[in-house]
């Protein structure tokens, strides 16, 4: 299985947050390919300048090839899918990767239940 990583999500795996449930650990450690998007590095970045998270952005890119996840660009077709995305929720971040798990297609892992009706690609850990 292939699959990409919500922020929240690559964030607790980094951390070894006790918030990543088993479920999450087990998917992550299977699965064939793990990928981070772009988008994560972005939001994360924004939510430290916002002081609402303490990490160093250098880490969060290092622990990408680290963990041997593979980085996944934001790329026009992933931009274009959001234009057929029903508001189901307000996140552009969030939406974006519900856009490049569509459009790869990659199984989504988060925690984030809004973005469920999204598809089925979506799976909720």
């Amino acid at each position: 299985m292939n699959i990409l990583l919500d922020t929240h999500i690559y964030i607790w795996w980094l951390k070894d947050d006790r918030h990543l449930s088993k479920k999450a650990r087990t998917i992550i450690a299977n699965a064939d390919t793990v990928y981070v998007s772009s988008v994560s590095i972005w939001e994360s970045i924004i939510k430290m300048q916002l002081g609402k998270l303490e990490i160093l952005v250098s880490d969060l890119i290092a622990a990408i090839e680290n963990e041997g996840f593979i980085e996944l660009p934001l790329t026009i077709k992933h931009a274009a899918k959001l234009a057929e995305l029903p508001n189901y929720h307000r996140d552009p971040f969030d939406r974006t990767l519900v856009a490049q798990a569509i459009t790869e297609p990659l199984r989504l892992i988060t925690v984030d239940a809004a973005l469920k009706p999204y598809s089925e690609l979506v799976e909720m850990v």
